[in-house]
């Protein structure tokens, strides 16, 4: 008998070849979408820490009004920041009346707390 070389089996077209990777054709598309993944972990990231004061003001004693109001006050601040890091990440202008939204968890916190 010969002793031929015996030729590779041919790679199947759906498997993907080691050497040769091949790139995601609408590269713009994964990174739309990589930052609408990004700003939503982001900002509920930071909401969640909004809410937790208000959770946290809520808690406290009714005579500590003060400290309540001061908790509520940093919660709107921290959802001001959870938008401004939505509006950053999508490179939209920070200054905008979306901001106006991140007071929310701070204006229903003083509301809980002051009912």
């Amino acid at each position: 008998m010969e002793d031929t070389p015996s030729r590779p089996a041919p790679r199947r077209r759906h498997l993907m070849d080691p050497a040769n990777p091949v790139r995601p054709v609408n590269d713009a598309q994964l990174s739309r979408v990589q930052r609408w993944v990004v700003s939503v972990l982001a900002v509920t990231t930071i909401l969640h820490l909004s809410v937790g004061l208000v959770v946290a003001a809520y808690f406290l004693a009714p005579d500590d009004r003060v400290s309540q109001i001061g908790l509520c006050a940093i919660a709107a601040a921290f959802g001001v920041i959870a938008v401004a890091v939505g509006l950053v990440i999508h490179r939209q202008r920070v200054l905008s009346p979306w901001l106006l939204l991140g007071l929310l968890p701070g204006v229903v916190g003083v509301a809980l707390v002051v009912r």
